[in-house]
């Protein structure tokens, strides 16, 4: 997923010689908690965000230009970035949102948690059945039937309940990736989970062809 498949087109932004008291009406009608601030072109010259408008209006300032982060401190992707990046950063530096920009400087959108969020949620609601799916697709020569058979084997051998190929079958299809996630104890356990399967499901092909 690249950056301009997640952001928010209906940005909103300011000026560098607008009133801080106009910006923070502005902001406050529309929402946003931070916002780019663009010269005539739309080119990005600087960020303000809900807490510099506070300030500013704290210390009798006046215009955006005094109370505004410039473009070197401001932390941006372009459209073309990976999506995640904007995830890494906004988790790293508790940022809330992130100003995307084409290839002439241009900001196109803004990234917000909040999208992030939705993204991530929209993932979650996944189906676990469409990962096995991808993984029959890949693993060239496996039938859907084998890979059910070694995971019904993987899960007796991981938690002690025996189930047969068909229940699990049913267990996945009814399953979200985010549901798994939270059973199997993690991320990373999960996806380790998954190439188990695939490991077992191939030694046993192996085995029968041996036979």
């Amino acid at each position: 997923m690249k950056a301009n498949e997640m952001i928010d087109k209906d940005f909103i932004y300011v000026s560098k010689d607008d009133k801080i008291v106009d910006v923070s009406i502005k902001m406050e009608k529309s929402k946003r908690f931070a916002i780019p601030v663009v010269n005539d072109d739309l080119k990005l010259i600087g960020w303000v965000t809900s807490f510099d408008i506070t300030r500013g209006l704290r210390e009798n300032k006046k215009s955006i230009s005094e109370i505004m982060y410039q473009k070197e401190e401001v932390y941006y992707l372009h459209e073309n970035d990976p999506a995640r990046l904007a995830v890494i950063e906004t988790s790293k530096h508790k940022l809330v949102s992130v100003p995307v920009l084409d290839e002439n400087e241009v900001v196109v959108g803004v990234i917000r948690s909040f999208d992030i969020v939705n993204t991530l949620s929209s993932l979650y609601e996944v189906k676990v059945s469409k990962l096995y799916e991808t993984m029959e697709n890949e693993l060239r020569g496996v039938s859907w039937e084998e890979l059910m058979e070694a995971s019904a084997i993987l899960h007796r051998k991981t938690t002690g309940k025996r189930t047969s190929p068909n229940d699990y079958e049913k267990n996945i299809k009814s399953s979200t990736f985010g549901e798994a996630i939270w059973a199997t104890g993690g991320l990373e356990k999960f996806f380790a989970g998954l190439i188990t399967v695939g490991e077992l499901v191939i030694a046993r092909k192996v085995g029968r062809s041996k036979k």
